[in-house]
């Protein structure tokens, strides 16, 4: 993987560029970056490895070859897992008026995955009347185009709310109903869900069949099996798991999670 050299203390909210491209690579440990802004739009893409990313009251999944756009001045938490390794393109707010203006998951065509790789090789001041500066035009431009995936679960702010999703992700396979979780945490039926739909705009089920969506993501890039995958979800069988994930994503869950594997290999580039 190219890395931009940056000074250590570089700050890329300072380069004055309309975009540039950072490499990043991390073979041991883990990434945690607490609650942070920058003044420069955000992409994180990631090339292996998987990332997750709490911002505008959600969590984002982004699984290899998938990327999320933060605009600036979002406040936002980046965690992963080595082995890692990507690139993160900031974006001066003002550089192209196409771009999202919310937080995002976006699908990476093959295109614009060679576009940022590209751009990761060049020099933080590149000249402004180069070909450097047309081919970040043509990158901004196909990030412009780049597909939304549904890869976000909205995350309340509510206490109670909160712990709920707590107890939630800690024991996805529980198959409680609304009724038997508002019971556990002492509030009415009526009442937990009335806060649900305010701060997530999803009913119960909706809300926990994302989750399992995202949880599903992690632990199919982590290697788990879908049979071991479906069962730790709680679904009665394998097939009945893989049907929720094909309504989700428009295909199997080997086909979408080898697709993705096999151009995170160190070879796909060959």
């Amino acid at each position: 993987m190219p890395h931009l050299t940056l000074p250590a203390d570089a700050d890329p909210d300072d380069v004055a560029r309309p975009a540039l491209v950072v490499g990043m690579e991390m073979m041991t440990g883990e990434l945690e970056l607490g609650f942070h802004t920058h003044r420069k739009a955000q992409l994180f893409f990631i090339v292996r490895g998987e990332v997750t990313c709490e911002a505008s009251n959600a969590l984002w999944l982004v699984p290899p070859q998938s990327a999320l756009w933060i605009p600036g001045n979002t406040n936002h938490n980046i965690k992963g897992r080595a082995p890692l390794e990507g690139v993160a393109l900031f974006v001066e707010p003002d550089a192209i008026a196409t771009l999202p203006r919310e937080c995002c998951a976006v699908s990476v065509s093959p295109l614009l995955r060679e576009l940022l790789l590209r751009a990761a090789m060049l020099p933080a001041l590149y000249p402004l009347d180069g070909p450097e500066a047309r081919l970040f035009a043509v990158l901004l431009d196909e990030l412009a185009a780049a597909r939304v995936e549904n890869l976000r679960l909205p995350m309340p702010t509510d206490a109670r709310l909160r712990r709920l999703v707590e107890m939630i992700t800690a024991h996805p396979a529980d198959g409680s109903t609304m009724k038997e979780w508002a019971k556990r945490m002492g509030v009415g039926e009526r009442t937990l869900n009335r806060l649900l739909v305010h701060e997530t705009g999803m009913s119960f089920g909706r809300w926990r069949q994302q989750l399992h969506i995202i949880l599903a993501l992690q632990w199919l890039t982590r290697g788990a099996s879908v049979q071991s995958v479906a069962i730790d979800l709680g679904y009665e069988s394998a097939s009945s798991f893989v049907t929720m994930f094909r309504k989700a994503f428009g295909t199997s869950p080997a086909r979408y999670i080898s697709r993705r594997l096999d151009l995170a290999s160190p070879d796909a580039g060959d």
